[in-house]
């Protein structure tokens, strides 16, 4: 058995801001802001807790194509507000804080396998078990329960709203902002061909290096989002014929321009050293803006896309399936959470789901992130209380200026989390403190130590539980990844074995093996974090991912995709 490391040396560092920081915090505050400035008005600021609940919701979505965008945060909306009924519903029956922490783990163990089973994406889980779970200690009697999921239900409509409305300017921007990332990162890699030493692309024994590997591990995973982003477009809104409204055609010929930028991304991660990373750098750069999408001059006919076509028809596993691999996930959720909270209610805390909350936020992939969250949970919630003391005495000054406060800090949690969860967290913890507050002031002091204590109860307990609850079946799945891509890698060479395979089929499966090749290496990345686990066959790995590379390089050429200079310019 081999344990993980656990290191604090760069958990607290800052990132680069994500690309569409601004995004979720301009919606956030969009959504936020009507409901709880209407509320002021009628004097009823004690109903924010849920309309808030309905406004939170439009944090999420915020890479997906529009179709497909209008069902995650229609579901995001009914998920929410599923939560919320069965909180409100428990705490309109029994006042027994043992139960009603038993319900908040049960609910926080489901949100987060349902979140990571649809890869819902940031914030996944943590708001939905934040609402539920503050809503388990919220007095109430049956006949509020409707009511207040009325008010949840036209904020989440009103958010759903905010979400949507980007589209009516750039209605391609998803699309675009992912394929401009993946010619970005491909470009990254293409420009560590042929550095030497231990660092660069060739190590001592001829083999990548760190930087290299790191680089191709990025840009491969770029790629295969961006393809994904655009098979839901695709999907979504089957591409018209060339009989379609000039609107309809231009856009199918954007798409199919966005395609085929995408596949000279994937030509960079088969053949690097063939590749002209300037060139690539310049194609996202004009997808960053709003100019017409460029239109690479290539060899690339219609029918090499049509491997497109037979993804979009082969589908994805069962959700039952996807929730099968999550269940030690699962049961740390279950069981850290209710450990926390109980921890809490006997050291007589008032606020038993803050520290249920804190930890949920922890569990990620495997042990070692979960370690990273655990910290930056803590260092974020104690820098937090701090700036809430500071900014409580301004908030007190009046209810409007309470709810100004709040925005600020919703509109800056957002903007700082992408940089670092830690930094994010500086400013979700005084503004949980303060929603406290919109029913009425409560005393400032008993606040700080009640949320000092719960987010040390709940790291030390959740982590605890992470390790207790073991992930064996990390291994296996290891196992299951080496097989795919073994397979992929068979079926592309066999087709490359063919005098003239049908470009169709060469195409589906460069992709296939593309696709695996990044579940690969996300899976050795989850298995290799973990506790009590087993040897990983980590020389096979290598020799997995080394021979599928070499294999995708030989299809794109085989595909005629790598052209000379000359016939690109």
């Amino acid at each position: 058995m081999s344990g993980p490391r656990l290191p604090l040396a760069d958990v607290l560092r800052l990132g680069r801001p994500s690309d569409i920081w601004f995004k979720p915090a301009l919606s956030v505050v969009a959504a936020v802001a009507p409901p709880n400035l209407i509320l002021l008005a009628l004097g009823r600021l004690d109903l924010a807790a849920y309309t808030m609940a309905g406004s939170m919701c439009a944090l999420y979505a915020h890479n997906r194509p529009y179709a497909a965008r209008a069902r995650v945060l229609a579901r995001v909306v009914v998920g929410m507000t599923g939560g919320l009924a069965v909180a409100l519903l428990a705490a309109s029956l029994t006042t027994n804080t043992v139960v009603l922490v038993t319900v908040g783990a049960l609910l926080a163990a489901a949100q987060k396998a349902l979140c990571d089973a649809t890869r819902l994406g940031p914030p996944a889980n943590v708001v939905l078990t934040f609402v539920s779970s503050a809503a388990l200690f919220v007095p109430q009697t049956p006949a509020q329960v409707p009511g207040h999921l009325g008010l949840a239900l036209a904020a989440g409509a009103w958010a759903w709203l905010i979400g949507m409305a980007p589209g009516l300017v750039r209605p391609c921007g998803p699309e675009r902002r992912a394929t401009a990332h993946a010619l970005h990162t491909a470009a990254a890699y293409a420009g560590t061909a042929g550095t030497p030493g231990p660092t660069g692309t060739t190590g001592t024994n001829g083999t990548p290096g760190p930087a290299v590997s790191r680089a191709r591990a990025a840009a491969a995973a770029a790629v295969h989002a961006a393809w994904q982003t655009l098979l839901a477009a695709r999907g979504d809104s089957p591409l018209p014929s060339r009989r379609g409204t000039p609107s309809t055609t231009r856009r199918a010929e954007n798409h199919r321009a966005l395609e085929r930028l995408l596949v000279r991304a994937e030509v960079a991660l088969a053949a690097p050293a063939d590749t002209d990373p300037e060139r690539l750098r310049t194609w996202a750069r004009a997808l960053r803006g709003t100019g017409p999408v460029p239109h690479p001059d290539d060899l690339l006919d219609d029918d090499e896309l049509l491997g497109i076509d037979a993804e979009l028809a082969g589908g994805q596993p069962s959700l039952w399936r996807r929730l099968g691999p999550l269940t030690p996930i699962a049961a740390r959720t279950a069981l850290g959470c209710a450990l926390a909270g109980y921890t809490s209610l006997a050291l007589g805390v008032g606020r038993p789901y803050w520290a249920l909350v804190t930890a949920a936020s922890l569990y990620q992939a495997n042990v070692t992130l979960t370690w990273n969250r655990a910290v930056q949970r803590v260092v974020g919630n104690l820098v937090g209380v701090l700036a809430f003391a500071v900014l409580v005495p301004l908030a007190h000054l009046h209810q409007a200026a309470l709810v100004l406060v709040c925005l600020a800090l919703n509109f800056g949690a957002e903007a700082l989390i992408s940089r670092n969860y830690w930094l994010g967290s500086v400013c979700v913890t005084p503004m949980a403190l303060l929603i406290t507050e919109f029913a009425h002031y409560q005393d400032s002091g008993r606040l700080i130590t009640e949320r000092l204590v719960d987010t040390l109860v709940g790291a030390a307990v959740g982590f605890v539980a992470a390790i207790a609850v073991t992930n064996r079946r990390a291994g296996d799945r290891l196992d299951e990844a080496l097989t795919a891509v073994e397979a992929a890698r068979d079926q592309a060479g066999n087709l490359l074995a063919r005098p003239h395979p049908a470009p169709a089929a060469l195409e589906s499966a460069r992709r296939a093996l593309a696709a695996a090749l990044v579940d690969l290496r996300a899976t050795a990345d989850a298995a290799s974090g973990e506790w009590w686990r087993r040897a990983l066959p980590e020389e096979r790995v290598v020799a997995a991912e080394q021979s599928g590379h070499r294999t995708l390089a030989a299809t794109a050429r085989r595909q005629g995709l790598l052209l000379d200079e000359d016939a690109t310019t």
